[in-house]
């Protein structure tokens, strides 16, 4: 007769962070999105713990979900757990002198403003390694901890970040084939307007700053869901985007993007540097931030 394998003494860790994210979050698309995965997935692993545990952990609502009291009871010793974990795996990690400095960035900073500084940054520190996390949430260091995070804010600078020491803006830019046909802003409404989804309504901000709202339709055009895929779109002459001046800088400098119109609109956001604790960063960590933000 076989023998029946012993049931394992705990469910998978996979299954126990989507079950304490989502009781915190009180939701499965809030607890996807820190988790860097689909609402799907948070369902799937939320239902395979319900399983091993023999009873339900959320009641399915018309609205949503909603944690039973024993996830809320369950709630705070899991937080608990899962912090001495990383606290845990951080020292591991800070134990290796040679390790990496890691760094945690906006999607479209990670790919359009750190990017083309890799070169010149391995060129001044060859030996030095780097690890490069995109995500669209600056991560919790208790979880996630990194030496770097880099992110848009529009708070005045703490005493753990650095900021870009000039506001940002936006202003529409296109390709130059477009640009001969656009001297005024009620030009705008004959050309295709391509967004970002995240900052969707820039068009209808900055139309409102010119004074050109009224005639144009801020929300007509394609919207896409990451920025450099929208910036893309106007590199190819596709329409013209409503460009932050931090990601798109070089594009203007060397010709291959033009803004028809020399008004930009101030932004409160700044392109911020957020840095770990000196007790656990990275020994090169102050010096690459300063580089960075020079």
């Amino acid at each position: 007769m076989p023998v029946k394998p012993p049931r394992p003494r705990l469910p998978s860790l996979n299954a126990l962070r989507a079950f304490e994210a989502a009781t915190r979050c009180g939701s499965f698309i809030k607890a996807a999105e820190e988790l860097g995965v689909t609402a799907g997935a948070v369902t799937q692993q939320i239902r395979q713990l319900e399983v091993w545990l023999g009873f339900p952990v959320f009641r399915r609502l018309a609205q949503g979900v909603e944690p039973t009291e024993a996830a809320r009871e369950a709630l705070p010793r899991l937080t608990r757990g899962f912090d001495t974990l990383a606290q845990a795996v951080q020292g591991l990690r800070d134990s290796h002198g040679g390790r990496a400095l890691t760094i945690a960035a906006l999607p479209c900073i990670a790919q359009l403003w750190l990017s083309p500084r890799l070169t010149e940054m391995r060129r001044a520190w060859p030996e030095l390694q780097i690890s490069i996390s995109a995500m669209e949430q600056p991560p919790d260091p208790r979880r996630e901890p990194h030496d770097l995070a880099i992110f848009y804010r529009d708070a005045e600078a703490a005493p753990d970040t650095l900021r870009a020491p000039e506001p940002d803006a936006i202003l529409p830019v296109c390709a130059p084939s477009l640009a001969d046909n656009i001297g005024r802003v009620a030009d705008l409404a004959s050309q295709t307007l391509l967004h970002d989804a995240v900052w969707r309504s820039d068009w209808g901000r900055w139309l409102a700053f010119a004074g050109g709202s009224a005639a144009i339709d801020p929300a007509r055009g394609p919207s896409f869901s990451l920025y450099s895929l929208a910036l893309d779109a106007a590199l190819s002459g596709s329409g013209v985007l409503m460009g932050r001046a931090s990601l798109i800088g070089r594009h203007l400098a060397d010709g291959r993007l033009i803004a028809p119109f020399p008004l930009a609109m101030p932004l409160r956001d700044r392109l911020t540097l957020i840095l770990a604790p000196a007790e656990r960063a990275h020994p090169m960590q102050a010096e690459i931030a300063a580089w960075l933000m020079a």
